[in-house]
């Protein structure tokens, strides 16, 4: 498969969600990802559950395509191999804590000297700088603190946590996006550079209207369930037989009028406490009822075809097992089957990609550890079956 970073060399120094999620999607387009890992040990992720057919499903959804490299870091002949290995490098990630790097002598400011094309991503909680630096921090604890949890939920509930690792996931799609970037303008630069991913930081961007809300109106965000903080209708309703999610367009496209029309309200489309989506929020006390039982009085299905019908955007409420199964996820083709060597044919979900001349996708299944240890070693420094052998003899790999 050749997609749009073939031919880019990448050493994935992460482990868990946030950086092998970054380097997972940098290998669906294209590039040799090489996953160094711990001799004997790897990925602590490859042990979580569920396991089947001895393959960690957490493992496989995450480090499809890449190739795994066994490497003791801690020793003399581990870091000579790992720093002849960053001269072949375009990009390496990392999520280690703060300083680790330094302290085994391979932090960014070595391998510059050696690789000044290099572009070096750390990822970690709350960045390199800081009161918060050298805090350990998960996915929970990131949320958290960044204020997300506070707002999901329903209006005077407990706060609650999304349904994905929005803390890690958020993070990986920025640390890919700046890692993009970096190679982008290497190109007129020659240079390589530093990257630090806070996750905390992310959290405070992906959450922009709230904070700027917050920041210019003194008015702290809360959770209110399935609603929009600023356009009403734009939530969950309940219907006859399950739920529905409903959206109007505003502006210059209202569908307000519509939308009455549809729910049997026409009364309602002049009335001056609804007249754009943001009267309609600041009034929703006074709507909720009146929307909520109109919604009950149809199955979904019937909403569904009725909303279609004039272009109101809607969609019914899936559970997992149901957007796997919706027939638009098939024809994009997000549902592939990879085969893994060790367990036979698993289905994983693909990337969300498409590139009209540079297609990329998953190519290839979860790597064993240090599976590619040898062809790593012989393709980028050229080293003989005999000299690996005694390296493994040694335990460097």
């Amino acid at each position: 498969m050749t997609g749009p970073l073939t031919g880019i060399k990448v050493l994935d120094l992460t482990q868990l969600l946030f950086g092998p999620f970054a380097t997972m999607l940098i290998s669906d387009m294209g590039a040799e990802v090489v996953k160094v890992e711990r001799p004997g040990i790897g990925d602590v992720a490859r042990d979580s559950g569920p396991v089947v057919c001895g393959v960690s499903l957490y493992f496989l959804s995450l480090n499809r395509g890449k190739k795994s490299l066994t490497l003791d870091l801690h020793s003399h002949r581990g870091k000579e191999i790992f720093l002849a290995l960053v001269d072949k490098t375009d990009i390496l990630v990392e999520n280690f804590s703060v300083g680790t790097m330094e302290k085994l002598g391979l932090g960014y400011d070595t391998l510059k000297k050696r690789n000044p094309a290099l572009i070096y991503a750390a990822g970690t909680g709350f960045g390199q700088t800081g009161p918060y630096a050298q805090k350990p921090a998960f996915d929970i604890t990131i949320q958290a603190m960044g204020g997300i949890m506070s707002t999901t939920g329903e209006d005077g509930g407990p706060p609650a946590r999304p349904g994905v690792s929005y803390g890690d996931i958020s993070a990986g799609l920025f640390l890919c996006t700046a890692v993009l970037a970096a190679l982008h303008e290497r190109h007129t630069s020659g240079l390589g550079q530093y990257i630090d991913i806070g996750m905390l930081d992310c959290q405070v961007t992906v959450q922009e209207n709230a904070f700027t809300r917050y920041l210019n109106t003194g008015e702290i965000p809360r959770a209110l369930g399935t609603r929009n903080p600023v356009a009403t209708p734009f939530q969950v309703f309940q219907t006859q037989d399950s739920y529905i999610a409903v959206a109007l367009k505003g502006g210059w496209h209202d569908q307000w009028p519509l939308f009455c029309a549809l729910i049997d309200r026409v009364d309602l489309i002049d009335d001056p406490r609804f007249t754009d989506g943001w009267s309609r929020t600041r009034n929703f006390t006074e709507l909720e009822p009146v929307m909520a039982s109109a919604f009950r009085k149809k199955s979904t299905g019937e909403w569904l075809a009725d909303l279609d019908k004039v272009g109101i955007p809607c969609g019914p409420l899936n559970n997992i097992a149901g957007a796997a199964a919706d027939p638009q996820v098939a024809a994009r083709e997000m549902i592939i089957e990879v085969e893994q060597p060790q367990g036979g044919t698993f289905k994983t979900v693909n990337s969300p990609f498409k590139f009209s001349r540079t297609p990329d996708g998953v190519d290839g299944y979860s790597p064993e550890l240090g599976e590619h240890t040898a062809l790593v070693l012989h393709e980028w420094l050229d080293l003989s079956e005999s000299e690996i052998s005694r390296l493994r003899q040694d335990q460097v790999v």
